[in-house]
């Protein structure tokens, strides 16, 4: 402590005359003197948000062997419960315990993730692309995949392109999803401190990461309600009564963040399943033997 904070603490404690206070009073006054002077000397620092993504098993979680790494214990590690909007936490505690009654679809290592989606997409200052897109992704990440995507209308024009995808090894496979806890407290304790730092609040960056799992949990009950009991336990998600998924289909929705950084997850009204979102609809998922075919069931 420099001179003149000893003076400024000085001015604080009492005068000679008045009674004196006890050593472990007067080291707490110091102690909270020099926190002050440290928050009002630090600068300010916002915390880049990570660039939002929907793309299932292709949102990388710090890889799975490091997320299951990390483990905070304890309850208090998160937000408080007392900030949780309670028809929030309502409706995806009823969303989990459907998820959870549904039966497991049987994948094995050898086959492929398709998924079809529907969204649109900005091209330069012409306007925007309203296309599906279907994906097949290895179950165990060690081949290549493919896209294709179709123009369903825009300035692009309609048509049909197809895209190969190599192996990733950042990308999060569905046999790396499949190994995550099922417990909801675990699971919310690691994708609390994978997404530590990440912004504009911690808050919304957990929910951003629950939210890029929920397309292949489609298949994995119970880490489907795992995702959404974790979800229920972090503040700053409101019931939107009248959503609309990207391709148009109306139902429930769970919301947060704000402006353009508003995320609406969308569900059936009557049976609670997952749509997808305002910003992309998930059309179909299932698993497959082969890249390029579709389900047949």
């Amino acid at each position: 402590m420099n001179p003149a904070e000893r003076e400024e603490l000085a001015r604080l404690l009492p005068c000679p005359g008045e009674p004196v206070l006890p050593n472990d009073r007067l080291l707490q006054l110091e102690d909270h003197l020099m926190q002050e002077i440290t928050r009002e000397s630090a600068p300010a620092v916002r915390p880049v948000r990570p660039r939002r993504r929907f793309a299932l098993m292709a949102v990388p979680l710090g890889t799975a062997a490091v997320l299951g790494a990390v483990l905070v214990s304890g309850v208090g590690s998160g937000p408080e419960s007392a900030d949780r909007n309670e028809e929030a936490v309502d409706l995806l505690n009823r969303i989990a315990t459907v998820a959870a009654a549904k039966d497991a679809t049987p994948v094995r290592d050898d086959q492929y993730i398709y998924t079809r989606t529907q969204g649109t997409q900005r091209i330069l200052d012409k306007g925007k692309d309203l296309f599906q897109r279907s994906d097949w992704h290895a179950v165990d990440g060690t081949r290549d995949g493919l896209a294709q995507i179709k123009v369903l209308s825009g300035p692009s024009g309609k048509g049909t392109t197809d895209m190969h995808l190599d192996v990733d090894p950042n990308a999060t496979t569905y046999k790396e999803l499949k190994s995550l806890p099922t417990d909801p407290s675990k699971l919310y304790d690691r994708v609390w401190a994978e997404t530590e730092g990440q912004g504009p609040s911690h808050e919304e960056a957990a929910l951003e990461k629950i939210g890029s799992m929920l397309p292949g949990a489609a298949l994995l009950p119970d880490l489907d309600a795992a995702l959404y009991r974790a979800a229920a336990r972090i503040p700053g998600v409101t019931v939107v009564d009248a959503a609309k998924d990207a391709a148009g289909r109306q139902g429930i929705g769970l919301a947060f963040g704000s402006g353009d950084d508003r995320d609406v997850w969308v569900f059936d009204r009557q049976n609670l399943k997952f749509l997808g979102s305002d910003d992309v609809a998930l059309l179909e998922i299932d698993a497959v033997d082969e890249p390029g075919k579709a389900p047949t069931n």
